[in-house]
């Protein structure tokens, strides 16, 4: 923290490596306090352009007006003697000079933030933000779900939610900008400041159109389901979730283990478009469990004889101080995904 201090307040003629906590004190009381806290709202401010691309998007964001946030912009750009942003009409985008900024930026801001949530949690004040992301479709019920009772427990906490792809949720929770995340993943591994809260293990299973010949194995769509042999469905479609989706990794073996290469009529981002394809009985598919429903009678499943399964998990950042708030908003999603 010193270093960062230092390096965006050299004018500033403080030893914030020597007895650090005691010249912080100080450096936080002298007469330009003022001038800090509006350093500190610039950080953000110019963190949101970079997040936005967009010196428009970023002021809507910030609910101030764009000639402010472009005077702020051109204050510091004139005091570090350099562009921070290539400017065009439709995307902004960092300079050299403006990647170092912004990574030293988000530091200091990520600083800031865990040292108000310490302070929140030690003195029980239900106060500060949770920023929580979660994927398309099974995410958005899910925090439909749990969000009612968090708020019951922390109504003075701002939650902001966040629909992302799980890379993406990823890489924001590494970058310290999102605090935790909702992921499903084949055998997550912790992998640099990623750690895992495991919530629940889910099984995946073949479903296909109840007028296919095999179908009748099916034991009344009740679970548990009967178990079904991909091989016998070599030669009928597919339609598969994208290769860049995480299921892939754990379905693309399973036909590879019965010997063929699956008909992929197309691939898809949402398991919603599968169900509806199968029901339309124009392709078979792998289904995880959520979107599983027996009572459904366009649809007969099987289970398969590996019974693969993937985790659903709670994702934060290990350097990152998690708030008493976040962990029980976790705490909620397993009583969600366990009931």
């Amino acid at each position: 923290m010193a270093e960062l201090l230092h390096s965006f307040y050299p004018q500033y003629n403080i030893d914030f490596s020597l007895n650090t906590a005691y010249n912080i004190n100080c450096f936080l009381n002298f007469s330009y306090r003022k001038e800090l806290a509006m350093d500190l709202k610039q950080l953000e401010y110019i963190v949101k352009i970079a997040e936005e691309n967009s010196i428009t998007r970023a002021a809507e964001k910030l609910f101030i007006t764009q000639s402010a946030l472009n005077q702020q912009l051109l204050k510091l750009e004139k005091e570090l003697g350099t562009d921070l942003f290539v400017r065009s009409r439709t995307n902004w985008h960092l300079t050299e000079a403006g990647k170092i900024y912004i990574a030293s930026a988000q530091k200091i801001i990520s600083i800031k933030k865990d040292a108000y949530n310490r302070i929140y949690d030690l003195t029980e004040a239900q106060k500060g933000r949770l920023s929580v992301g979660f994927t398309h479709n099974r995410g958005t019920v899910m925090f439909s779900s749990v969000y009612p009772e968090f708020h019951k427990r922390h109504a003075g906490i701002i939650v902001k939610p966040v629909e992302l792809s799980v890379e993406e949720q990823m890489h924001e929770i590494a970058q310290g900008n999102l605090d935790i995340g909702f992921l499903t993943l084949p055998a997550p591994k912790e992998k640099g400041p990623l750690g895992y809260v495991p919530i629940k293990k889910e099984e995946i299973f073949l479903a296909i159109p109840p007028r296919h010949p095999y179908s009748k194995y099916a034991q009344n769509n009740t679970l548990p389901f009967s178990e079904g042999d991909l091989y016998e469905l070599r030669e009928e479609p597919f339609v598969l979730m994208d290769q860049s989706s995480t299921i892939r990794p754990l379905i693309d073996p399973l036909f590879e283990s019965c010997g063929f290469k699956p008909q992929v009529l197309f691939e898809t981002t949402s398991t919603y478009t599968i169900i509806a394809m199968i029901e339309s009985e124009i392709c078979c598919g792998l289904i995880p469990g959520h979107y599983i429903d027996p009572s459904n009678k366009k649809i007969c499943y099987f289970s398969l004889p590996s019974h693969p399964v993937w985790d659903i998990v709670a994702c934060y950042n290990k350097n990152r101080y998690q708030s008493a708030a976040a962990k029980d908003f976790i705490s909620i999603v397993q009583q969600f995904w366990n009931h």
